[in-house]
């Protein structure tokens, strides 16, 4: 029988089947290198989310307790009474002096004496002025004439207007300017180096002849300031006189004045804490 003629395997046959091998390697090791990468990415995110939710739980936790310290400040302001508080401190000074007061007395002390120890002269005598202007103020308070109320107008008016010295020294300086070039006046220098005007035809100093003051134009803020200063003395009177004619347009809860009395008396301590209330009930909303 002819035997059969083993034959060797060639170099390249031999190579083979490590080629064939290669690429399944290749793709599996990128897919654990992808498959790794994906972790440590979902890894990453998980961290960077618990770190936020961490940062919001402080935040809230922060916030509920700022919000609780303010809930318990503003209680504790709605509880406390200011004028309740500044009538206790006005009743401890008084108090406080009168103790001072016998006790001076009883050591056989002149008590206004021993109390101008403690201010000097200067101070003294400003207390002084200021405790006359204020009776001169509280005596001048009730109505006497329309010429009084008038004055008194004028005054808090003079007071609450502000002097505008710029504008002021701008405009005398044009109208110098422009008297000068006219030749109504005439600057003179003297020996100390002293500017002085001269009124040659007596026409640049005002006089009660004078009729100057016709030809100015004041700005747009000093009238709206005049249109305010009306407005506000418009809303003045008419306060007055609805506080003495009463609220007209409010309803009537009340069957005579001295029920009247007691209501307002009511709404003067109740009316901040049954405001919601109320204002359900007017709505219609249920409470």
């Amino acid at each position: 029988m002819p035997q059969e003629k083993k034959t060797e395997p060639s170099v390249e046959e031999t190579e083979r089947p490590d080629q064939t091998e290669s690429p399944t390697a290749n793709t599996s090791s990128t897919a654990e290198s992808a498959a790794g990468k994906q972790e440590d990415d979902a890894a990453a995110k998980a961290r960077e989310r618990q770190e936020r939710f961490k940062a919001l739980k402080a935040r809230a936790k922060s916030g509920n307790e700022r919000n609780m310290k303010e809930t318990i400040a503003e209680t504790q302001r709605l509880a406390t009474d200011p004028n309740l508080a500044t009538s206790l401190a006005r009743k401890k000074d008084f108090a406080s002096h009168n103790l001072l007061k016998a006790d001076t007395e009883a050591a056989g002390e002149d008590f206004e004496r021993k109390r101008a120890w403690d201010w000097t002269v200067d101070e003294s005598e400003k207390w002084d002025r200021r405790m006359a202007k204020k009776q001169a103020h509280r005596d001048d308070v009730a109505f006497q004439d329309y010429t009084q109320d008038a004055r008194k107008i004028y005054k808090r008016q003079m007071r609450e207007l502000p002097p505008d010295l710029e504008a002021y020294e701008r405009e005398k300086m044009a109208a110098i300017e422009k008297a000068a070039a006219n030749g109504d006046l005439e600057i003179v220098e003297t020996a100390d180096g002293e500017m002085i005007a001269i009124d040659k035809n007596g026409s640049f100093y005002s006089t009660a002849d004078s009729v100057g003051f016709t030809d100015n134009k004041p700005d747009r803020a000093a009238v709206d300031r005049l249109v305010g200063d009306i407005q506000k003395a418009e809303e003045v009177r008419l306060k007055k006189r609805k506080d003495r004619r009463g609220d007209e347009e409010a309803d009537v809860t009340y069957i005579n004045e001295k029920n009247k009395q007691f209501n307002q008396k009511l709404a003067r301590f109740y009316n901040k804490y049954t405001k919601e209330i109320r204002d359900s009930f007017e709505r219609g909303t249920k409470v």
